[in-house]
């Protein structure tokens, strides 16, 4: 599985590559902050959003601590999908939330 430092994601994020972050937190934990160009996607319903993801795009994984977001990059990987997992989740990020 590959894997991504939150810094490395935030250096992306300030050099304006174009990313994708998906945060695979519940609502109630995306609403005390995010990446504000973070897509939320919960764990629990990813498997009914593959439709609306581009296995031609790399997707940077996101949750709390870094756990569900493994299991996520995982999954997509499992399904052809380019997914990287951030390494410490949100609790390591030390950038801007929304």
């Amino acid at each position: 599985m590959k894997t991504i430092t939150p810094d490395e994601v935030l250096k992306k994020i300030d050099e304006g590559q174009e990313i994708n972050i998906i945060d695979v937190r519940e609502p109630e934990e995306t609403a005390t902050g995010k990446i504000n160009i973070a897509q939320t996607i919960p764990l629990g319903t990813l498997e009914f959003h593959l439709e609306e993801l581009d296995k031609n795009l790399e997707y940077i994984m996101v949750c709390r601590s870094g756990r569900r977001s493994a299991q996520a990059t995982s999954f997509l990987e499992e399904n052809g999908y380019n997914a990287t997992n951030m390494e410490g989740g949100m609790l390591a990020w030390e950038g801007p939330i929304e």
